[in-house]
């Protein structure tokens, strides 16, 4: 049997879409200015930012709060449950009023009994565990983001509330945060042995082993900013990302349904809880689901609704979302409450009420359907994404209402999303076609404004007047125009350290404070780490990671290459054709060609830590389980051709 030579053994650890840990950057970050601060003080008082009701409904049913962190296998801390302590009292002069009050009640975080058999699981990650109560245990709705994070918290809630068994789990939807922590509420095995129930919506194992694969690399990087992973816990750097603290950045993985919600009503028994489930999917995510408990008179949302407007577009990057479609199942919902009396959410903090429940689904559906209705008029009368995004403003019946403001989304972001969803990203104007990359403008602008002295100038001026977007932009020329100019990133930095303290949105303030501190500090030295998410590719179809490959293929390099390899999985009793083509990569699920210049035979394990950059000298050079027939050589050539991604790129620096 031959084995995989050294010279291989490192060109296929290229395949990997590469991210390590991140080093954090910190960064020493400005002070408040003037203009910031009146900015801030007319949020203060515009908005009744005092009322109780919220306060009050985020810490009722309190039972206990976790105490110390939650670390990762590697001892890197994944929770800190003191990390937000100081999040308490008046707003700080360098974060947004209404974002801080946002805050405090997100930092409401512990065990909480929402009715008779009933709990929810706060703060223990950035989404919630909800809890049901079943006749033999626990019916477990949603699983956090990691392992350690979900195991943390099972393990709370039975020191408090008894050890049961987990008798059923529902995913509602196919984000990370609310499956990637199922391994640590039951084994595989587990779930076989007991015949646990495990409950997904239509599609839903498709969207979550795919949404990541082919741009993972750069969603990953950008979420980075969106959620302040390196941000110092502090009032001046991270203090809340909108649907919660923040992320748990530990293993990840998932479950297999056993059981799919394929109508859009259906009714399950889940240990002895009947429960209605409804099929919402294509808006908050591709795949999803909400329920009702009516014996409970308790109506479940997801993540359609939570205590912020949502994003159309994540500012980390994914696909549109459809605000009609999403405003349409607001509606929905609102015929399908009936009686209901309590509303759980896998993100913030319940509603109770039927009136209050009621205008909490009507204000969200009025804030998605009037982003969506004003910006396709606008763009009817010719106006541009930037255009609208400053023209639109929600009436003050859905201004004012606290829980839909732009916490998580932002308003004139949603704006942008809605044309992009109809009309794309291209304005209309031709001068837009084929504009310069960034850095051949920056040249250009830098030359006619006399160079970045006089940028930086300039913009010195716009900041001391308080018009930071002016003064952004004019720096951005600068930076990317004249890469070494130290008084363009600082005058930068403290430019976005001031947009990040006036910012209502979590997402915006930590996107501008990340930039600030890579502007300060430089990117980071490396990017996500993909082996805490082996247990989730374990379970990704292997055609997912051929299609990144083939999205990964350096198209100029291969240009009069013709190669074919075959790739079999002998565990699986699989094997893929591969072959370049015009200086694209094909590939099919076949037997073996004969003519292929070489052959891989390996296991589906080992193909995958590969994948992640994982597989060591064991996987390779000292398994049994890998052999290669063919050229070594023009194995080599085919796989060097593929791009690896390291997930550290530049975003405010070039």
């Amino acid at each position: 049997m031959k084995k995989l030579g050294f010279a291989l053994m490192t060109a296929l650890f290229m395949l990997a879409s590469g991210c390590s840990k991140t080093a954090g950057v910190g960064g020493a970050a400005g002070d408040v200015t003037v203009e910031t601060l009146k900015v801030n003080a007319q949020f203060a008082t515009e908005l009744k930012l005092d009322d109780p009701q919220d306060f009050d409904d985020a810490k009722r049913g309190f039972i206990a709060r976790p105490e110390g962190k939650i670390l990762g296998a590697d001892g890197n801390v994944l929770v800190d449950f003191d990390a937000f302590k100081f999040i308490d009292g008046k707003a700080p002069d360098t974060v947004n009023p209404s974002l801080w009050r946002h805050a405090i009640l997100n930092a409401q975080i512990g065990l909480f009994k929402v009715t008779d058999g009933v709990y929810q699981l706060r703060g223990f990650d950035i989404a919630n565990i909800t809890l049901i109560e079943g006749k033999t245990g626990w019916i477990v709705v949603d699983t956090l983001t990691a392992r350690e994070s979900a195991a943390a918290a099972m393990a709370f809630a039975r020191k408090h509330l008894g050890n049961k068994p987990v008798s059923a789990i529902v995913f509602t939807h196919s984000h990370a945060d609310h499956f990637g922590g199922a391994l640590g509420v039951a084994s595989v095995q587990e779930i076989a042995d007991r015949k646990i129930p495990v409950i997904a919506s239509e599609g839903f194992m498709e969207e979550a082993t795919s949404e990541n694969i082919l741009v993972g690399t750069a969603m990953g990087r950008r979420s980075m900013y969106q959620f302040g992973k390196d941000l110092e816990r502090s009032p001046k750097g991270l203090v809340d990302t909108g649907l919660g603290k923040n992320v748990a950045y530990g293993g990840v993985g998932i479950l297999q349904p056993t059981q799919l919600i394929t109508q859009p009503t259906q009714e399950l028994t889940l240990d002895g809880v009947r429960f209605v489930f409804h099929n919402v999917p294509g808006a908050e995510a591709p795949a999803e689901l909400t329920f009702s408990i009516p014996d409970q008179k308790l109506y479940g949302g997801a993540e359609n609704l939570s205590q912020t407007m949502h994003n159309l577009l994540p500012v980390r990057g994914a696909k549109a979302r459809d605000a009609l479609r999403w405003a349409t199942y607001m509606q929905d919902a609102l015929e399908q409450m009936a009686d209901t009396e309590i509303y759980v959410g896998q993100h913030n903090w319940p509603v109770w009420g039927k009136a209050r429940i009621s205008e909490f689904i009507t204000k969200h559906r009025d804030v998605y359907k009037y982003t969506h209705d004003q910006t396709v008029r606008l763009a009817n009368a010719g106006y541009t994404p930037r255009e609208i995004a400053d023209m639109v403003k929600l009436p003050k019946s859905l201004s004012t209402y606290p829980g839909s403001r732009g916490y998580y989304g932002d308003l004139r972001h949603n704006v942008k999303a809605v044309y992009q969803l109809y009309l794309g990203a291209y304005d209309g104007n031709p001068a837009n076609l084929n504009p310069l990359a960034p850095q051949e403008s920056a040249k250009h602008y830098l030359e006619l404004i006399g160079g970045a002295d006089k940028a930086v100038a300039a913009a010195q001026t716009a900041f001391d007047k308080g018009d930071y977007r002016w003064a952004a932009e004019l720096l951005n020329h600068a930076v990317f125009g004249a890469p070494d100019s130290k008084a363009a990133k600082e005058l930068l930095a403290r430019t976005y350290d001031q947009m990040g303290y006036m910012s209502e949105a979590a997402t915006w303030r930590n996107s501008y404070l990340s930039a600030a501190a890579e502007l300060r500090n430089g990117p980071p030295k490396k990017g996500v780490d993909r082996s805490f998410v082996i247990d989730m590719l374990m379970e990704t179809p292997v055609e997912r990671f051929l299609e990144a490959m083939a999205a990964g293929l350096d198209g100029p390099a291969a240009e009069g290459k013709d190669l074919k390899v075959n790739l079999v999985l002998s565990d699986k009793k699989e094997s893929y054709v591969l072959w370049i083509e015009n200086a694209v990569l094909h590939f099919k699920k076949a037997a073996p060609a004969t003519d292929a210049n070489a052959t891989l035979t390996l296991t589906k394990p080992i193909f995958i830590k590969m994948m992640a950059g994982t597989a060591g000298v064991k996987d390779t050079l000292l398994s049994d389980d890998l052999r290669i027939d063919g050229s070594k050589i023009d194995l080599v050539r085919f796989f060097t051709l593929i791009d690896k991604a390291p997930g550290n790129f530049s975003i405010v620096t070039k």
